[in-house]
Order: C-alpha cells, then sequence, then structure tokens
C-alpha cells in the first residue's frame, strides 16, 4: 500500500514548477511506483494561458478548485472549467488550458510520468524508459 500527504509530497523533489512560472504540479505518484499511471495535483496559477500537446500521454484532469477553460486547438471549441469538471485528452488533442483563477487540478496521466518532466516546446512531456 502506498499513502502520501500532499503536503509532505510538496516539501520534496516530487514539487516541479514550470520553467515560465505558470504551473506548478506535485506528483504524487510516479512511475517508480508501479501503478501503470501517475498521479499529480497541479495548480495553474490566475492568469495563466498553457499550450499542451501529450503526444505521448493520455491524460484525464478534474477540477477541484477554481475557474478557466479549455480549447480545442484541434476545432476551436471552448469549454469552462469549474469544480467538479472532468477533462480528458483520450487523442492525445493540442489544446490551450486558460486559468481566470487559480486552478487546482488532480490529473492521472498514461503512461506514467518518471517525476521531473516539464514541457517541451510542443507542449509535451518526453518518453522516459
Amino acid at each position: 500500500m502506498i499513502v502520501r500527504q500532499l503536503q509532505e509530497c510538496e516539501q520534496t523533489e516530487r514539487r516541479v514548477v514550470s520553467p515560465d512560472g505558470k504551473w506548478q504540479s506535485v506528483r504524487m505518484l510516479l512511475k517508480g511506483d508501479e501503478m501503470g499511471y501517475s498521479f499529480h495535483i497541479t495548480t495553474i496559477f490566475a492568469g495563466a494561458e498553457c499550450q499542451f500537446h501529450y503526444q505521448n500521454h493520455f491524460e484525464s484532469v478534474f477540477c477541484i478548485e477554481g475557474e478557466g477553460e479549455i480549447e480545442s486547438r484541434e476545432d476551436g471549441k471552448v469549454y469552462p472549467i469549474t469544480p467538479g469538471t472532468l477533462y480528458n485528452l483520450n487523442l492525445h488533442d493540442r489544446h490551450t488550458l486558460r486559468a481566470f483563477t487559480e486552478l487546482k487540478l488532480a490529473c492521472v496521466f498514461n503512461p506514467p510520468v518518471t517525476g521531473q518532466e516539464v514541457h517541451n516546446k510542443e507542449g509535451a512531456y518526453e518518453l522516459v524508459d
């Protein structure tokens, strides 16, 4: 059994801050935990606009708090994000995430990340063996 506290993980290398300062991700469950997915609590800071394209991963995101929107760069559709919203990037969707207020998100990645990934120039995480 694996049991971790968010507050403890925030004080370790499991807390990763983006180089541009737009988000932080606390990676509570990683590839090394051998669960087949990783689990993160991610904060997108108020006013941030992020371009992502997870070419190598599927992601499910549940909004815990805050308000924002996600725009599909595939078809231009915009979806509001409020507490209780779940969005799933099941087609490696290119998307823009906007935080009107600070967004607190619970995220699941498959395949799991190793822990220190940040986005490449295309907004994706590289696969790490």
